[in-house]
């Protein structure tokens, strides 16, 4: 049975071939506990198929919907990365994390998995909505208001005895 997101394997002659798949809410709804919700990326699969092994080089591109981590409202995050795979045909396993081995009456390889991991690991660990052209954030004005009020109470608190003694011994 043929997956959605799979590429066949057995049966393909030595050379060149690609293979174009199109990931949105359907592909994230398969994985349930996702922080990515939606998007709509396209991902292009080049393989080269050899006697003993597939070189397998992907590119995904696209937006996702991700939330501003300043704002908290979601947004569409661009998104781009190319990474690449190697798959052998072998009976026996590899300590190599990254040879796959695929066994050689394996029908297809499922890349569902490898593309989930390709998109979270291409995401930037802060994730903030854009500034425009005018270096104005985009985030919700509301919740930067609240903020900032937020910010500037912490500042009038932010003396602390314990500090103001140490910082004596340092001036004396």
């Amino acid at each position: 049975m043929s997956g959605q997101f799979s590429i066949p394997v057995k049966g393909l002659a030595v050379g060149y071939y690609s293979f174009d798949f199109e990931i949105d809410k359907k592909f994230f709804d398969l994985f349930e506990e996702s922080e990515i919700k939606n998007g709509s990326l396209k991902a292009t699969v080049k393989a080269e198929k050899g006697a003993t092994h597939i070189d397998i080089s992907v590119v995904i591109e696209g937006h996702v919907e991700v939330i501003c981590d300043r704002c908290l409202e979601s947004f569409a995050f661009p998104l781009y990365c190319e990474n690449r795979l190697i798959a052998e045909f072998s009976g026996e396993n590899t300590d190599d994390p990254d040879i796959l081995i695929i066994s050689h009456d394996e029908p297809e390889l499922d890349m569902k998995q490898y593309f989930y991991e390709f998109i979270l690991l291409a995401l930037p660990i802060q994730r903030i909505h854009p500034e425009s052209k005018d270096g104005i954030s985009s985030c919700n004005p509301t919740m930067i208001k609240k903020l900032d009020e937020h910010r500037s109470i912490e500042d009038d608190n932010n003396n602390d005895p314990r500090w103001d003694a140490l910082k004596n011994l340092k001036n004396n």
